[in-house]
């Protein structure tokens, strides 16, 4: 199985939009795939058909202890599943910060629910700050998907992500890497973007061999604006149910068959920190 958070600290840059539409690619395919969502905005719920405010089967119940991972995914398209979220999932940062082992409680929950034998990937949309369910999340994962959209501010946020997962495999989970980088919100033919572009693969290519991004690629797809990524939510679909023959269905297809092809190893725990 293989366990993918989609983690940007900075709002607005394709971060839900890709979670949801990788993981309903990937079951298109045929893989059985669980969509957790992490962030109390419940967005990626909401962009599947599924209002949870109020419902006592959320994942913020799973963090709680009211329920069990497998007591609130819910089935939504063959072979998917979405773990819901609500606002209630705020409440978490206060409830856990006394709490022993307070990092670990999603890996617990997907541990106990023997996620490893229901699903071929999960897929989770973090919050969009570095908080306590960020940390849950890369503690869960085996691997890191950044959403980056093509702007100089992009690149100053990108070196506090990568010192996130740093800190979190050296202390927290030493099989996490950074997967890859994936470009969203792309405008073709500008200079900024091809600029962008290149800093970053410079960047990854000078990377430390011992770094979790030293395998880190930015991904060949490209996820250009197209304005029925930002309808579909509103009709409770991922791109490829609401337009099928749209650009974005054509790159987040394309992101999908990379994501498959391109799994990266995952080598030997790094040394931990003196």
């Amino acid at each position: 199985m293989r366990t993918i958070a989609i983690m940007n600290q900075k709002g607005g840059v394709g971060k839900t939009t890709t979670s949801v539409n990788l993981a309903a690619g990937l079951a298109r395919q045929g893989q059985r795939v669980c969509l957790i969502d992490l962030d109390p905005q419940a967005h990626s719920s909401i962009h599947l058909g599924i209002e949870a405010a109020g419902s006592p089967d959320t994942i913020y119940q799973v963090f709680a202890g009211g329920r069990t991972f497998d007591q609130v995914r819910q089935l939504v398209k063959e072979n998917l599943w979405v773990a819901p979220s609500d606002l209630d999932l705020a409440a978490t940062e206060l409830e856990l910060v006394d709490a022993a082992g307070r990092e670990f409680v999603l890996k617990a929950a997907l541990e106990r629910a023997d996620a490893e034998q229901q699903f071929d990937y999960i897929v989770m949309d973090c919050p969009p700050s570095l908080s306590v369910l960020t940390i849950n999340a890369l503690c869960a994962a085996s691997e890191v998907i950044i959403p980056l959209q093509p702007h100089f501010f992009a690149l100053q946020g990108l070196s506090k992500l990568l010192e996130t997962t740093a800190l979190v495999t050296r202390r927290l989970n030493r099989r996490l890497r950074v997967s890859g980088i994936l470009l969203c919100l792309y405008e073709t033919g500008t200079r900024l973007a091809a600029d962008v572009t290149d800093d970053l693969m410079r960047f990854l290519q000078a990377s430390d061999p011992q770094s979790p991004w030293s395998q880190a690629r930015v991904f060949n797809s490209r996820i250009r604006r197209n304005i029925k990524l930002a309808e579909a939510p509103s009709f409770g679909q991922s791109i490829f149910d609401y337009a099928p023959g749209s650009s974005g269905s054509i790159d987040y297809g394309s992101l999908v068959s990379e994501v498959v092809s391109g799994g990266i190893a995952i080598p030997a725990p790094l040394a931990a920190a003196a």
